[in-house]
């Protein structure tokens, strides 16, 4: 068995962040010497990246760092691609980040992005997107053995330390039941992993349509610009007030199904506005705070994008859920394989996920030394061992505080700071200097 694989299997012992890993840095670095190797035969923009910056082979983590991708290069694609239909170059582009050939699915007759996708998965190509709220979604290959060990990792993941996944539980997860979106993913691992039979609930079995968010987000945009017709505005107020209508109906029944459960350990997973919602309605119902038994585990998140919330809206949800256990984890869309906090509130990083640590601009490893007493802020960057359906080094937009020293909970180091913020904030720079190189080679390799 490869070192990578060893790490990546690490997950499956129950005591993965007791046990001691004195040589875990050399193993790491071994692992990431491996997959470099492997994906440099797979994927050429990568092969091109590492040939121009001299990398020819892994000596260091320093090594690693140009041959990171930006978090912004799996939304790289031309829109014209979706917009006009031309699903064929769109498959074009994700050959460029994906290590199995793409580009042979049949995309004959393919009506929308939807469509597209599903074809994808019914070739084996488990592709997630992302939100898309910005009009454009991110698209991230996996095989099926990427969603099975993802599936794997959140079983030990989820609920650590305090609880462990046994499938004996009633499940509430905010979210449709459908559609080939990240947080979807999530919320059936969550089942996969918590519900027993039959007791799996999702807001809605509804469909998730990128083709409804774009379509959307495109009308926004002429609407902004002041392009968009009278009639366009008034057919899409009015398919709004039908979604709008069902969700609401469906909220209802999903919070009576819920309340219902509250005496006894129960999962309730959803977004900070989502919980808002939940809280509303229970309120209304006459359900007082702290009205949940105390080995229920919650999980809230999730930007705020578009919603306007109370200051005070997680001291609220705190309230309302009472003293329950706090299912808490740092992940992204593009991490396999997320870092759970511990009792003391840091994050611990899973065995086979290296952490990479940069500057602002994510061209320079910082390490220890860079900061007072082994404590340093900089930009999260990281290469995921899990992932085989494409290159699984990253560059992210979040700004991360490391302790390099052991953990006050007792457990080995690093942890990463509950104080994660992103870049993108007034005052902050995004910028990603050689990462952005890699989104060039990118458009350049797909023809338009």
């Amino acid at each position: 068995m490869s070192v990578r694989s060893e790490l990546v299997d690490e997950v499956v012992h129950e005591d993965v962040f007791d046990r001691s890993y004195p040589d875990l840095e050399a193993r790491q670095l071994e692992a990431a010497r491996e997959l470099v190797a492997e994906r440099l035969e797979q994927i050429p923009v990568l092969r091109r990246r590492a040939a121009e910056s001299g990398v020819s082979e892994i000596r260091s983590f320093d090594d690693l760092v140009p041959l990171l991708f930006a978090h912004t290069s799996y939304k790289s694609y031309p829109a014209s691609f979706v917009e006009q239909g031309k699903w064929d170059r769109l498959l074009q582009w994700m050959q460029t980040l994906s290590t199995a050939r793409v580009t042979d699915v049949d995309v004959e007759g393919v009506r929308d992005v939807d469509d597209w996708m599903d074809r994808l998965r019914d070739a084996g190509h488990m592709v997630l997107a992302t939100s898309g709220s910005s009009g454009k979604v991110s698209f991230l290959n996996h095989t099926r053995g990427d969603s099975e060990n993802k599936t794997r990792h959140y079983r030990r993941m989820s609920g650590w330390p305090y609880i462990k996944a046994d499938n004996s539980r009633a499940c509430f997860m905010t979210s449709p039941s459908k559609g080939p979106n990240s947080a979807i993913e999530a919320a059936h691992n969550t089942a996969k992993v918590w519900a027993r039979p039959g007791e799996a609930h999702f807001l809605t079995d509804e469909p998730l349509k990128l083709a409804d968010i774009s379509a959307s987000a495109a009308l926004n945009a002429r609407m902004a610009d002041g392009t968009a017709t009278p009639a366009e505005i008034s057919a899409a107020q009015a398919v709004a007030r039908a979604r709008g209508e069902r969700m609401t109906a469906a909220m209802d029944d999903f919070v009576d199904k819920l309340l219902a459960h509250r005496h006894e350990p129960i999962v309730v997973s959803g977004l900070w506005a989502q919980h808002m919602g939940i809280i509303d309605r229970a309120h209304a119902r006459g359900v007082p705070d702290g009205d949940f038994h105390p080995q229920s585990m919650v999980s809230a998140g999730g930007g705020l994008k578009g919603v306007t919330l109370p200051d005070d809206y997680k001291e609220r949800v705190d309230r309302f859920y009472g003293k329950v256990v706090r299912n808490n984890a740092y992940g992204m869309t593009e991490l396999a394989q997320t870092c759970p906090k511990c009792q003391c509130g840091r994050y611990h990083r899973p065995p086979g996920l290296i952490w990479l640590l940069l500057d602002p601009d994510g061209e320079t490893l910082l390490t220890a030394e860079d900061g007072e007493d082994g404590v340093v802020t900089g930009r999260f960057a990281f290469l995921d061992l899990l992932y085989e359906g494409r290159w699984g080094g990253l560059i992210s937009g979040d700004k991360v505080t490391v302790d390099f020293k052991n953990c006050p909970c007792g457990r080995a180091g690093p942890t990463i700071l509950d104080t994660i913020t992103r870049f993108s904030q007034p005052g902050e720079s995004d910028h990603i200097g050689c990462a952005g190189t890699i989104d060039a080679y990118i458009r350049g390799a797909v023809a338009q």
